[in-house]
């Protein structure tokens, strides 16, 4: 369903596999004169024409592997939708799992760390000299995943972690891919420890839940701030 109160376009929001979410982004997006308009693949709802309907598409995480296909073949027809879009040189910003599959587009792997080690809980990551003021020298972001990209042929690698080395990444002037998730808030990670993984803790790498919302409470407003920042670079007119 789409938000009909935007001024500045329609922003396609991809999600995996729930369906629509109230999260930092979107909010962002309607509080800055967009249109959120959801679309769900592993829920059947098919993705549009990659034409002049929206102005930019992200492409949020989700469970599912790029590394699984034949149990997920709605994100095959994904990951080559994804490529038509890029190539058409259209805005594109996909968030961990999103991030893969654009990098799974673009000719590059995707593998789990090759000593099993989840990553979920905030992580300092820090800027290439590719960056060019894409974030600050080093922010500490939040992850959830165990899987990770290799930074594809002809992009740019903007910043680099401890764990996974790979955490964003630009594509030409305006596909970008990242490895965290800048849109989560306190909230959604206490709905994710309870919905998706109780046994969290028990993932290797994975941070213990209390630290988890301790760090929330220290990073998050440097978190936001960059998400609000690049959309508004992201988007620019």
């Amino acid at each position: 369903m789409n938000d009909l109160n935007g001024e500045r376009g329609a922003v396609l929001l991809i999600d995996h596999p729930i369906g629509k979410r109230d999260d930092r982004l979107s909010r962002r997006l309607r509080a800055t004169g967009y249109e959120a308009h959801w679309c769900c693949p592993g829920r059947g709802e098919a993705l549009p024409e990659p034409d002049g309907r929206y102005r930019a598409v992200v492409a949020y995480g989700g469970p599912e592997s790029v590394n699984d296909l034949d149990a997920y073949p709605y994100l095959a027809d994904e990951i080559r939708w994804i490529e038509r879009w890029v190539a058409a040189d259209k805005p594109f910003f996909g968030i961990c799992l999103g991030g893969q599959m654009l990098a799974r587009a673009l000719g590059a792997e995707v593998a789990p760390h090759p000593e099993g080690v989840h990553e979920i809980g905030y992580v300092e990551i820090a800027a290439t000299g590719n960056g060019n003021g894409f974030m600050p020298e080093t922010l500490a972001v939040y992850h959830w995943h165990n899987e990770g990209f290799d930074c594809p042929p002809g992009a740019e690698l903007l910043a680099s972690g401890p764990v996974f080395p790979n955490q964003a990444y630009r594509y030409g002037a305006n596909a970008y891919g990242i490895q965290f998730h800048p849109e989560v808030t306190r909230e959604v990670i206490e709905r994710w420890i309870v919905e998706c993984d109780p046994a969290i803790e028990e993932r290797p790498g994975a941070h213990p839940v209390e630290r988890q919302l301790a760090d929330c409470a220290r990073f998050d407003a440097a978190l936001d701030k960059w998400l609000s920042g690049f959309l508004g670079h992201w988007l620019a007119d």
